[in-house]
């Protein structure tokens, strides 16, 4: 996944960042492409693949992690992968516990034609309007590619999710902690290079504890467990108490 935040198209337009910081449009991106990445992915097959066969290799990380994972997905009967995308992290936990009804959920254009195996079952839609219905929301990668107003939104959709369940359910984020007191000086710097990746790209960028809390507690959560075991990112475990 670096290396797909380091090719050409991802950074072409930042020797143009004065005109970002000084101008009108939300991204530097935009500034060199004249749409935002995502409208560019929807008009670019190419692109847009590259983009998800970098997200499918970044998920055979969760091959290493599971062992480390096994009280996260206990007590869950079904989870949905919001932004699962070709649906690679949700083969790997679906296959590691077969009693869990695992929802990948992507745009239409995404998921359109996946073919769903045994527990694993592909959904098309918009994060922002409405999410289908499960035990727990897993959100890898998802919420650093949004500025904070764009994050409650999809969270608050998250929380509807698990609440029309009658229970108690969670969310579980996999992304970026940035802690530079506690870090060694080399996943720093991943982390940095990821954010400004993200606000040059998106508008968006990595947070810091006090910077997840604070969206947390406006999104109606409080409650959050964060275990830093994916390497330059975390496991937090969010829940309505």
């Amino acid at each position: 996944m670096v290396n797909f935040v380091v090719q050409p198209t991802m950074i072409d337009g930042w020797i143009r960042m004065d005109e970002w910081i000084c101008g009108e449009k939300n991204s530097v991106f935009e500034i060199a492409y004249g749409v935002s990445l995502w409208d560019f992915f929807a008009s670019n097959n190419e692109q847009m693949n590259i983009f998800n066969e970098a997200l499918a290799s970044d998920s055979q990380m969760m091959n290493l992690a599971l062992g480390d994972c096994k009280s996260v997905f206990e007590g869950i009967e079904s989870i949905v992968d919001v932004g699962g995308g070709n649906g690679a992290t949700g083969k790997i936990i679906s296959k590691a516990y077969p009693e869990l009804q695992y929802i990948v959920f992507d745009l239409p254009s995404v998921v359109a034609n996946l073919q769903g195996i045994r527990n694993l079952s592909y959904v098309g839609g918009d994060m922002f309007k409405s999410i289908p219905e499960a035990d727990a929301v897993l959100l890898k990668w998802v919420l650093h590619d949004w500025n904070d107003d764009y994050c409650i939104k999809i969270l608050k959709n998250c929380k509807e999710c698990i609440l029309r369940k009658g229970k108690g359910g969670k969310i579980i984020i996999i992304d970026v902690v940035i802690n530079e007191e506690q870090d060694k000086y080399e996943t720093t710097q991943v982390k940095l290079l990821l954010d400004m990746t993200m606000a040059a790209s998106h508008n968006a960028k990595e947070r810091t504890e006090k910077e997840w809390k604070k969206l947390f507690i406006e999104s109606g959560f409080n409650h959050y467990k964060i275990s830093p075991i994916f390497g330059f990112r975390s496991l937090i475990e969010l829940y309505i108490v």
